[in-house]
């Protein structure tokens, strides 16, 4: 299992805000972290339409002012390799995948817009390099050519998610998971644009490889992404929760097999007793018999191979009965 926060654009085109939020995405326990790679002359016109979710400023306005220069991602780079913290990026351009294998970035990541960009694709395709394909927009067919498009990727992840801000549980679609996992036969992950974590626990009990979450350093941040992102605190308690969940899954225990209680059976289970004292050469009758712990005895469920023996010598009351006991 893989943990991705996905730090986006919420460092609102600050180089310090964008490494503190690597030092968060360590210290709450994610593997990997993840932004966006926006060269906006590249990627959009000017007069493009806003999302409903955002419209504070026009999109190549955010795109032209959050985006680093090619310096600035050194300096990220750098940065991930010495809290070593996986690095990756959404590529929104061909440029843009060009400075990012530049700077010999971990993976890259298709995001869901991306999808049908098949010149985008096919520029990936040629970096060689490890990629996560997010199908939040797209149907079966335009993700079946996204990954004929990357033969030369050997390690890639197919990532489900839905593309609304936030997203609402009841369209999160981990049904999907499975679907992908039994059409592609590669990794699936899970993106999750939900606010909370219930879903991301969800996808992990249901099989998700990798889980994906927006980060911020507070909901109350500027930007398209931070009101529904997970502050440091959550996210570190999703992180240690999808662990447990993940070591749960990953150990299954055999019912026949139960080592660990072997003790235990001893302490509380019951073992065949004598109500009264009795002598040698006595029939044991069920009224002669109380069922008490511990069960280092007979136990009370072979009552039926006692009843009806004879004793071979004088036993005490609450004594523990033992097979050499009766004849």
């Amino acid at each position: 299992m893989i943990g991705v926060a996905e730090v986006g654009l919420v460092h609102n085109g600050s180089l310090s805000k964008a490494l503190k939020l690597i030092d968060i995405a360590k210290e709450v326990g994610a593997d990997a972290v993840k932004f966006q790679t926006h060269i906006a002359e590249r990627e959009t016109l000017i007069n493009a339409p806003n999302p409903s979710y955002f419209k504070k400023e026009s999109r190549f306005n955010y795109f032209k002012r959050t985006s680093f220069k090619l310096n600035d991602w050194i300096k990220i780079r750098k940065y991930t390799k010495k809290k070593k913290i996986k690095f990756f990026s959404s590529p929104f351009s061909i440029q843009a995948v060009d400075l990012l294998r530049k700077i010999n970035i971990d993976a890259f990541k298709i995001a869901s817009g991306e999808i049908t960009n098949h010149p985008l694709l096919e520029r990936i395709n040629n970096t060689k390099k490890e990629t996560f394909i997010s199908s939040g927009m797209s149907n079966w067919t335009e993700i079946s050519r996204a990954i004929k498009l990357l033969p030369k990727i050997k390690k890639k992840t197919l990532m489900q998610c839905t593309s609304m801000y936030p997203c609402k549980l009841n369209n999160a679609g981990l049904n999907i998971i499975n679907q992908m996992k039994k059409r592609y036969k590669i990794p699936v992950g899970f993106s999750d644009h939900t606010q909370g974590i219930t879903a991301s626990l969800i996808a992990t009990v249901l099989g998700a490889d990798v889980i994906e979450k927006h980060i911020t350093i507070s909901n109350k941040m500027y930007g398209s992404d931070a009101f529904f992102s997970l502050e440091p605190k959550e996210f570190k308690q999703m992180t240690v929760m999808i662990k447990e969940t993940s070591q749960i899954l990953n150990n299954p225990v055999d019912k026949n097999n139960i080592k660990c209680f072997k003790g235990m059976k001893i302490v509380f289970e019951k073992s065949i007793v004598l109500n009264k004292d009795m002598l040698k050469g006595q029939k044991i009758k069920y009224e002669d018999l109380d069922f008490k712990k511990p069960g280092v005895g007979i136990r009370a469920d072979k009552i039926k191979k006692v009843i009806g023996k004879i004793l071979k010598k004088n036993i005490k009351k609450d004594s523990i009965l033992n097979y050499q006991d009766f004849k």
